[in-house]
């Protein structure tokens, strides 16, 4: 039960203790700033019937979410499931944002604030329920205990209570204050609703934050502002390791509004002044010299050869293994061999970081966009140097994170070493578009060796994939890797479970890591390792079709014979796309599946491309089964926006490095798909049931190799590099 219901404290008193910890700034949950009164007010007016759910006296039901909402929709997600358990009336359900500070002091009672790798919903669902159906036994408790009548005389439908005999009604705004007065259930109590008895779960309902984004009323985290707010401009030394040497503030001193020069560390500066684009002039101004330390003539050539001599090393950790591989491939009549590798790719959010923050030695307080609030709070307290306990951070809605607002903080460190230096003063940093691209936490960069034994009849005796590259948990928590193994790498590889498994049988199978680590921030980048590995295997299942005369849809049901629902998602494509019938002419299709992230992915591409090379793709079929599909219109935009994502990865996303530093600086160089070249996407939403899916990341994996698939079928040339605008496609 503690896992689910708040700790025994007063609603009174945990008002007063949140009061008291905002000092002179009370803040609510999901507006970034508030004066006092209207905080106080607000909160007065409402009941705490648990962490999960206050009820004002109008019958508004506000759903707590300690996930953050970047566009994805999980603040509609999570409030659909505590809403259905509540039965309340949707159409008066709002959300906020809890605190990490607010978390921590209630003994974690919200979770894990942590929003990434499709957790979500599939990690939260199961607590969120309980707490609306805690919820909803102590209103009809309350309303019981009003009429003096038994609580099973009563039901409740839309927030409005029923005695049956009486036929009395009263609605939840009417009992909330007695119902927060109440011990909530025992744990042994608590039973939530079939799934074929939902009502609001698994319907298309709209998006509780679509309006405010739509008329601008939603605030972002460049959007703040605060009174007495000052402003601040960064940059970083361009060669990761690099620091400042020196740098001269007395010319920029002297611009109008100017306010200070602030060294950040070891390898940043920055200008204060009182618009952001006078302290950004002034930075440019501003004449740094950098230490560009032992890094400053590394580059991706350089980076290439190590991980190509990785290929062949012997210093490798299995990540996956069926038999003896390479005894069965050495004995084999046939093989076929292929080497494809990915690039270094930044997240390029639409929305630069940028953090808002106020210190003085008794507080430190920071409003910022983050995927995970509670990672917010200790960069802040590290920074500050003061306790978890005197530091807050305000989640902001994200303009776009894609895993760069999530396991590290680099920004939210800078904002406060800076603010250390104006006590008292709320100051707002903002990166440039080019210190984003600059300073990035980078989408790993590897190489695969795939090779594959066959048998004189043109069977697979084994396969063998040899991954060399970049770790993105030795770069960011290198006490998760044990005995030399990252088990993120093997994503869409792993053996057959609930994540991130292959979906082909193999006689036998070997899958290893040779660690390298350029010296190139890696960070966890939409999609993370799956990515590769999909366009690694599936674009190689193509490459074994075409070698053995076979279809490439009839060898892949083959080869998933024993993985049913890695089978359905791409049967439901191949059926979609018409693959058993002729495509229009000069149109090729391309096949590709995986499964991360919890659940079942495929996609099916259609692309034509002409005599002078000019790729076009017409349309992508794309299936996925996340087991329980909470808003199937949801589901439906985070796919359509995961080709959009994984498309253009494919086409333009590449990192190169020159002279230790990032080569692309802004969207001209780094461009992500126009909406003249996003094709349309056709999407079969097919949740079997029974298991609970991410959504968010799967799908992006599938695009690529589907793509790159669909291209060989058009002109006979294999793509194993990206991305595709450094290739040639006129027909071979």
């Amino acid at each position: 039960m503690s896992a689910i219901a708040p700790p025994k404290v007063s609603r009174r008193r945990f008002l007063q203790g949140s009061a008291a910890s905002a000092g002179s700034l009370v803040v609510g949950f999901h507006v970034p700033f508030l004066g006092s009164a209207h905080a106080q007010g607000s909160a007065a007016a409402s009941a705490e019937i648990n962490a999960w759910v206050v009820v004002k006296p109008d019958d508004t039901v506000v759903v707590r979410i300690a996930r953050s909402e970047m566009g994805q929709g999980t603040l509609t997600g999570l409030a659909q499931l505590v809403a259905e358990e509540l039965e309340c009336n949707w159409a008066r359900v709002t959300t906020e944002y809890p605190t990490p500070g607010q978390n921590l002091a209630r003994n974690r009672v919200w979770g894990n604030f942590s929003t990434g790798g499709s957790r979500g919903i599939r990690e939260s669902q199961d607590y969120v329920r309980k707490g609306g159906a805690i919820a909803r036994m102590m209103l009809v408790q309350a309303a019981a205990e009003q009429w003096k009548v038994p609580v099973a005389e009563c039901t409740v439908d839309k927030g409005v209570i029923t005695h049956g005999p009486s036929k009395r009604t009263i609605s939840y705004g009417k009992v909330a204050t007695a119902a927060a007065g109440l011990t909530p259930p025992a744990a042994g109590t608590i039973k939530l609703k079939d799934p074929k008895d939902w009502k609001i779960v698994g319907k298309r309902l709209a998006r509780l934050d679509t309006v405010d984004k739509t008329t601008g009323r939603q605030i972002y985290g460049m959007d703040l502002n605060m009174p007495g707010m000052l402003n601040a401009a960064i940059v970083a030394c361009p060669v990761f390791g690099g620091k400042v040497k020196g740098y001269d503030e007395a010319g920029v001193m002297k611009r109008p509004g100017v306010k200070k020069v602030v060294k950040v560390g070891d390898n940043a500066v920055a200008v204060v002044a009182d618009t952001w684009w006078r302290a950004k002039t002034a930075l440019d101004a501003l004449k740094v010299e950098w230490d560009e330390g032992p890094n400053a003539k590394l580059s991706s050539e350089s980076f290439a050869a190590i991980l190509k001599a990785g290929l062949d090393a012997k210093d490798a950790v299995v990540g996956n293994q069926v038999g003896d591989a390479p005894a069965a491939i050495a004995a084999s009549a046939n093989k076929v061999e292929a080497v494809y590798s990915y690039p270094h790719q930044n997240h390029a959010c639409m929305e630069v970081m940028n953090a808002t923050a106020r210190y003085t030695p008794d507080k430190c307080e920071v409003w910022t966009p983050t995927q995970n609030g509670e990672a917010a709070l200790a960069a802040a307290s590290e920074a500050s140097g003061l306790p978890n306990t005197k530091c807050e951070v305000y989640k902001i809605h994200l303009g776009g994170g894609f895993g760069r607002r999530g396991a590290t903080h680099d920004w939210v460190r800078q904002v406060v070493a800076i603010a250390k230096e104006m006590p008292g003063t709320p100051v707002k940093l903002i990166w440039t578009r080019e210190e984003d691209m600059a300073q990035g936490k980078y989408h790993p960069v590897t190489q695969c060796k795939l090779t594959a034994g066959l048998d004189k009849d043109g069977n697979i005796t084994g396969l063998a994939m040899r991954i060399s590259g970049q770790s993105i948990l030795a770069g960011l928590f290198p006490q998760n890797i044990k005995d030399g193994k990252d088990p993120v790498v093997f994503q869409g590889l792993n053996a057959p479970g609930p994540e991130a498994s292959i979906g082909y049988t193999f006689p036998t199978l070997l899958v290893d890591h040779a660690m390298r680590n350029p010296h190139v921030p890696p960070g966890f980048w939409r999609g993370v390792n799956l990515n590769q590995n999909a366009i690694y295997l599936e674009c190689f299942i193509d490459e074994i079709a075409h070698a053995t005369r076979q279809d490439p849809l009839a060898l892949r049901r083959k080869l998933m014979a024993s993985s049913p629902k890695h089978l359905a998602v791409l049967n439901a494509v191949a059926e979609k796309a018409g693959w058993d019938k002729p495509a229009p002419k000069g149109v090729f299709r391309g096949l590709a599946q995986t499964m991360g992230f919890g659940s079942y992915v495929a996609a099916c591409a259609e692309v034509s491309v002409s005599d002078a090379g000019v790729l076009k793709i017409h349309r992508i079929v794309a299936a996925t089964d996340c087991g329980h599909a909470v808003n199937p219109q949801q589901i439906e935009a985070q796919v359509e926006g995961s080709f959009a994502y994984g498309l253009s990865a494919a086409l333009y996303g590449e990192c190169t490095v020159k002279d230790g530093r990032i080569v692309q600086s802004n969207f001209h160089d780094y461009p992500p798909v126009r909406m003249a070249d996003m094709p349309p996407v056709e999407t079969v939403v097919m949740p079997s049931g029974g298991f609970w899916g991410g959504v968010g990341e799967p799908t992006i994996a599938v695009a690529a190799p589907a793509v790159l698939n669909a291209i060989f079928a058009a002109t006979g040339k294999r793509i194993r590099d990206l991305p595709l605008k450094n290739h040639s496609l006129k027909k071979a």
